[in-house]
């Protein structure tokens, strides 16, 4: 495994507007770190942390369903390459840019058919939650762990 880049308190996350049948208009998130370790006053993000991300009241649609209803973006599983293998902040691995996550379009407000249900368009969207992904950008290019 190849050093990669620290994941910092109030670094960026994008999620890709493509969930499944589900396209997000997406928002950016920011993840707040809860690790030990520090530089320059900022804290390292821990396994854990990815939890901390959520972007409510993201609009979405389906090709059956264009009235948009909305939803919320959150990290549902880190991958892999996203956490050190040797480096620890306490006894907690040290979040990584690394690929990709695996993230979770959670449905607040179905999205709907343009038609109305009385006039024999589809019902409100059942099928959520939507799995997509998105990845996390440092806000530093001068800190790696591995």
């Amino acid at each position: 495994m190849a050093l990669d880049f620290v994941i910092m308190d109030g670094d960026t996350v994008i999620f890709k507007p493509n969930c499944g049948a589900a396209t997000v208009i997406v928002r950016p998130g920011k993840i707040k770190a809860s690790g030990l370790s520090t530089i320059n006053g900022k804290k390292f993000c821990v396994e854990g942390d990815e939890k901390s991300v959520t972007v409510a009241g993201c609009l979405y649609t389906k090709l059956s369903h264009l009235k948009p209803g909305s939803g919320t973006l959150k990290i549902k599983k880190l991958a892999d390459d996203q956490l050190t293998t040797r480096i620890f902040s306490g006894k907690d691995r040290i979040i990584l840019k690394g690929s990709s996550f695996e993230s979770v379009f959670e449905v607040n407000t179905p999205a709907e058919d343009i038609k109305p249900v009385a006039a024999g368009g589809a019902p409100p969207d059942q099928s959520g939650p939507y799995r997509g992904e998105g990845q996390i950008i440092p806000g530093t290019s001068k800190i790696k762990a591995l």
